[in-house]
């Protein structure tokens, strides 16, 4: 029994460190082209443990962290001015150490640093070139967010063309159906509404966006999810099809954190890379990423970031879509606790940052 229990044990090692591999294997081989004299476009995406920032002669020496064994040490050095070194660094969950003097570099070379949970929350951002307002942005943020006729009329726009940005996601990667159908139907009755109506609530502008979304998601509802192994280490039943957007780990209340479905793993991870990048763009651009308009900023919250993923959510749909209809998953990809909450690998969540980013 316990020969077999060390069996187990070393067969799902095996498979995390092949996965794994694989994983980086599709990372590395998905890096775009630069143009001569073109600083690098793509982010450094760093993940797993013993990561390690340091300044070393003047440059900036970075060791990725491990993930599986067997694997080698990735290491990076950066020259100030370097055409390869990134504006954006992102650290995925993992464990490791960076020093101050790492921020000042950071600063002085306009690169910016976010690091993700694994829950696909953004931990924290900071930003390459500091937070330099424009102050003509900020007061109109202040005044737009203090006239409520203003207020709501931003955000029926906001989600007019977030709604908008839905219909090629739908007609493109779901498949022909009546509740997709419905959903095109749900969207284009929603855009008319938000054309035309002046609203005197933010609630019922909320009310559209959620029939439309309700009816959005419902059209995922069966799309498959290929396996492979699946006779040597099982997954969950629900987990060869979509089933829906909420999770079953929150309990009675349907809520989309802490997923329990692998695609709204992958959806929430992306929509955190996201917002990680939309924050360093609106700080970069001089808004207050903490002044929303339609979003409240509650004890500091990316209000304003969120405000501007509306517009965006439906591009990542379909990045997650197409990537989960190019791909064969198995077991070893994600990882479920206790209480039932799925978590991505660290090297799928790489392949997924490296989709948005």
């Amino acid at each position: 029994m316990l020969q077999t229990a060390i069996l187990a044990d070393s067969e799902r090692g095996d498979e995390w460190a092949e996965r794994s591999e694989f994983w980086l294997q599709c990372a590395n081989a998905a890096k775009p082209n630069r143009k001569l004299r073109q600083r690098n476009p793509s982010p450094l995406i760093l993940n797993g443990h013993g990561v390690s920032l340091r300044i070393e002669n003047g440059a900036l020496l970075i060791r990725d962290g491990f993930t599986h064994n067997p694997q080698g040490q990735i290491q990076y050095r950066f020259f100030p001015r370097d055409l390869d070194l990134p504006t954006r660094i992102l650290l995925l969950d993992g464990s490791g150490t960076l020093s101050f003097d790492v921020l000042s570099w950071l600063s002085e070379q306009g690169v910016a640093l976010a690091r993700i949970k694994a829950s696909g929350e953004i931990a924290t951002v900071a930003s390459g070139t500091g937070y330099f307002a424009d102050r003509e942005k900020v007061m109109w943020q202040q005044a737009t967010r203090a006239n409520e006729t203003e207020r709501l009329a931003f955000a029926a726009d906001l989600i007019r063309r977030k709604v908008i940005s839905s219909v090629p996601t739908l007609e493109v990667h779901i498949p022909p159906s009546k509740s997709r159908d419905m959903a095109l139907e749900k969207a284009n009755t929603g855009i008319d509404r938000l054309s035309r109506e002046t609203f005197a609530d933010i609630n019922a502008i909320f009310a559209i966006e959620g029939e439309c979304a309700s009816a959005y998601f419902r059209s995922w509802h069966g799309l498959p999810v290929r396996w492979k192994g699946v006779q040597r280490r099982p997954v969950p039943q629900e987990w060869n099809a979509y089933n829906w957007r909420s999770s079953r780990a929150t309990g009675v209340k349907p809520e989309n954190r802490n997923a329990s479905h692998p695609v709204n793993a992958m959806l929430n991870y992306a929509y955190a890379v996201k917002l990680a990048q939309l924050q360093i763009q609106s700080i970069a651009d001089g808004y207050d990423p903490t002044l929303g308009i339609m979003h409240n900023s509650n004890r500091g919250s990316s209000a304003w970031v969120l405000d501007m993923i509306e517009l965006e959510r439906a591009a990542v749909d379909a990045a997650i879509l197409q990537f989960v209809r190019d791909q064969t998953f198995a077991a070893a990809d994600f990882v479920v606790r206790k209480d039932g909450v799925c978590r991505l690998s660290p090297q799928l969540a790489r392949m997924v940052a490296g989709l948005i980013a």
